[in-house]
């Protein structure tokens, strides 16, 4: 005798033939997507190539030496050993900071076109290539999110500027001693009664915390007797001069004092531009007189920087010829 399936065994079979059918068309309309992620993942190199290392050096030597009109001959150098090999996150990394400094210091051109922007995206896209092959270094990440926010800023896409935000509180949360930096410095372009100006400016008072381990005194800020603190090792490297960045302390005391003078606080930022002159470095410092500069005339620039010009007279650092060199120019 044959026993027949009940009624709720029949429901069952009912609803398990549904759901195949539904999940296979649904496979079948998505089937590009589930194509593509199913794909295996690009894997970084493990060995550099002999043209990789050799553009290494020229990117330095072009950096350091603040040859911002060398960048068109070294992007090709670059872009050649990363065709070579486009595995190479070290090489992916150079080719999108290049991009970065020449959309950054584009006043130092006595003509701005409108494609200066196509460096924006370019720099985004190659940051975006470097984190995928190696997601463990948060300098890259911080830039990355830098240069999205840039770019939802160029198209006014809010949805793009807020994922860049997001990307740069992650990156901040990976190292703070660097990205709070990083993060703070992008602000730094919006107008100084703006919320996330204010917080870039705070993330600056952050990372010296950060980097001497206390809170630093916000009305009498002299930063003497932190300067045994100095290191090239650790997390904390990034917080002084090093090979990589032999006036980082210097370029950092520029800016923040520029952000506080865009909000106002003059006075504040004259102490503060004054600290770049602890490091050991100072004396061979090519923008000394800038510095110097800055902290004479610290309040009238309250207006020069708040103007919105095409071309500022005197334009806050992130806007300068210097926005990158004043600390990595040798």
């Amino acid at each position: 005798m044959i026993n027949r399936p009940d009624g709720a065994h029949i429901n069952w079979i009912a609803v398990t033939i549904a759901l195949v059918l539904v999940v296979g068309v649904v496979g079948w309309m998505n089937r590009d997507d589930i194509a593509a992620l199913l794909a295996p993942s690009k894997k970084a190199t493990s060995v550099r190539s002999h043209a990789a290392l050799q553009a290494d050096d020229l990117f330095w030597h072009t950096f350091h030496s603040g040859a911002y009109d060398e960048i068109p001959r070294v992007l090709e150098v670059l872009t050649a050993a990363y065709l070579e090999t486009p595995t190479d996150a070290v090489t992916a990394a150079h080719i999108a900071w290049l991009h970065n400094w020449r959309i950054a210091e584009r006043e130092r051109l006595s003509t701005i076109p409108a494609t200066i922007t196509n460096h924006t995206i370019l720099a985004r896209r190659y940051f975006e290539e470097a984190v995928k092959l190696d997601s463990s270094d948060p300098r890259t990440q911080g830039f990355l999110a830098g240069h999205t926010i840039a770019e939802g800023t160029l198209h006014k896409d809010e949805r793009l500027i807020r994922r860049g935000y997001h990307m740069l509180l992650d990156a901040i949360g990976a190292w703070p001693e660097f990205n709070l930096f990083t993060a703070g410095y992008v602000m730094s372009r919006l107008p100084a009664d703006s919320p996330h100006f204010k917080e870039g400016l705070e993330w600056q008072w952050q990372t010296l915390d950060v980097c001497v381990q206390e809170r630093i005194n916000r009305t009498n800020p002299d930063y003497a007797k932190y300067m045994s603190l100095e290191t090239t090792e650790g997390t904390k490297r990034v917080c002084w001069n090093s090979r990589i960045a032999p006036h980082n302390f210097e370029g950092f005391f520029l800016n923040m004092g520029d952000m506080l003078v865009k909000s106002g606080d003059w006075r504040t930022a004259q102490a503060i531009y004054a600290n770049a002159k602890h490091s050991r470095d100072y004396a061979f410092w090519k923008f000394a007189d800038l510095l110097e500069a800055r902290i004479e005339q610290a309040q009238e620039n309250v207006t020069a920087f708040n103007e919105v010009l095409d071309a500022p007279v005197r334009p806050i650092m992130i806007n300068s010829k210097v926005a990158c060199v004043a600390c990595h120019q040798r």
